[in-house]
């Protein structure tokens, strides 16, 4: 029996998870209102996971006061109605007078291939997180509270804000299609990919169709600063594809320009859809800015993760290939924090990897580095901003504001923690004197301090 995930354990209304110290990076992107283009910029820090002289990992079990998190919350279930009827809807607006286009473009929307519906579950929830009174302080200096939002969510302004979410699902299933047809996928959500299924052509003009009916349902919204943002979505995604694919031998290796290019490619639309959520709802500036910063430290974690499981994981788990983005010639995080350590990996991306060798060689390197657990703490890093995020947001006493709020900090520790953790285990497992100090010390520490103990185990 080993120890393969610590979930996110309350006592009194607090919650545990697991943070870091400060470490040898960690990347930021700030979001002016007067600027389309966030910016990256990089802050030096240390990850402290070790035992005194074992240079294991130092960790802590950090303690954080909450009201939020109460009981587990499945975030898809909240939802799940609202889900169901927007598929409904999703599959009605890819309708196309030419058969074989509605054919591609309702591909990834039929019953069975449609995916979690992660975005659109994430928008619906933030869209009730949101649901609070808005301060606005008179010229005498006096705060009131402005009526309508804060009473409850009129049904007109929750059907704008689900057609953010068919949008941005529009807009995600159209660069996924774009996407296959630039890497020569033949795989996608576990089914053949429709460039592998109909062909390139096919499937370049059912994205394009797709986001033109995005384009159509933004425009009804009669919201512009909505869809300036929503815009600056499309353009993001074209651009991050663009510096994959014209990237310099220099860019390749640079962590900042690889943390740049991710946020356009995978956190833009997210940030940006939940910020969308925010004005619909006429919430200030601040509150807009909170949901933005949700979603992009959400995107940049998930994407880290995915990053990982390239990796770690297997066919069936991804719906892809493992190993697909370096056998595409694309350097993610892990390979760039094993650069870090052994610097002549750098002449090996310099190289390729169209030679399955170079592959063989860069696996080396990255199976004898921290690159894979820099990663997964990189990742740790951004799912807990997320989650300070929502931490942020004015308070409340709405019961279904406040589980929507906990629901939206679920999703950030649903995937993060174990793999730090199942991390620390293997390591431990090794040694197994190692391994019962470890369990030791997450013991003690939990304990010392009043939580409960109750840490679940499963088989492996």
């Amino acid at each position: 029996m080993s120890l393969s995930r610590i979930s996110r354990i309350t006592r009194n209304g607090s919650r545990w998870f697991l943070s870091h110290q400060p470490s040898s990076y960690g990347f930021l992107l700030s979001n002016n209102s007067h600027s389309s283009t966030p910016k990256v910029f990089s802050c030096r820090e240390t990850y402290s996971w070790t035992v005194p002289s074992l240079h294991i990992f130092k960790h802590q079990i950090h303690h954080q006061s909450s009201s939020l998190v109460e009981e587990q919350l499945d975030p898809f279930s909240l939802v799940a109605d609202e889900l169901s009827v927007l598929a409904n809807r999703l599959r009605s607006m890819v309708i196309a007078e030419v058969p074989k286009l509605a054919s591609a473009a309702e591909y990834f929307f039929k019953m069975g291939v449609e995916g979690k519906r992660f975005r659109p579950t994430v928008l619906l929830l933030m869209a009730t997180a949101l649901n609070v009174r808005i301060l606005e302080t008179t010229t005498s200096g006096v705060e009131t509270t402005t009526s309508g939002v804060g009473d409850a969510l009129t049904s007109e302004l929750r059907k704008r804000q689900q057609s953010i979410a068919e949008i941005t699902e529009m807009i995600h299933v159209a660069s996924l299609l774009h996407d296959d047809v630039l890497d020569d996928a033949d795989t996608r959500r576990g089914i053949g990919s429709l460039n592998f299924v109909m062909g390139n052509k096919v499937a370049v003009l059912a994205g394009d169709f797709l986001l033109s009916r995005a384009c159509v349902a933004l425009a009804s919204l009669k919201n512009t600063e909505v869809v300036t943002l929503l815009a600056t979505v499309v353009e993001h995604l074209v651009t991050g594809e663009t510096m994959q694919m014209t990237s310099t031998s220099e860019q390749r290796c640079s962590m900042e320009y690889y943390m740049q290019k991710t946020y356009y490619k995978t956190a833009s639309l997210i940030s940006n859809s939940c910020k969308a959520i925010a004005l619909l709802a006429g919430q200030t500036t601040e509150v807009a800015m909170l949901a933005f910063e949700y979603g992009k430290n959400l995107g940049l974690a998930y994407q880290l993760i995915d990053d990982v499981l390239d990796f770690t994981g297997t066919s069936a788990s991804l719906g892809k290939g493992s190993l697909s983005d370096i056998r595409n010639g694309i350097v993610t995080a892990p390979i760039l924090f094993a650069m870090e350590e052994f610097p002549q990996l750098r002449s090996v991306i310099d190289w390729g990897f169209d030679k399955p060798e170079n592959i063989d060689v860069a696996l080396e390197y990255l199976g004898k580095s921290r690159g894979i657990q820099r990663t997964r703490e990189l990742a740790a890093k951004h799912a807990n901003l997320a989650a300070a995020a929502i931490d942020s947001l004015p308070e409340t006493d709405d019961e279904e504001v406040r589980k929507s709020r906990r629901a939206l900090v679920d999703l950030t520790q649903r995937s993060i923690p174990r793999f730090v953790i199942r991390e620390l285990v293997y390591k431990g497992a090794r040694v197994p004197w190692l391994y019962n100090r470890v369990i030791q010390i997450l013991f003690s520490v939990l304990t010392s301090t009043g939580a409960d103990a109750n840490i679940p185990f499963t088989e492996q």
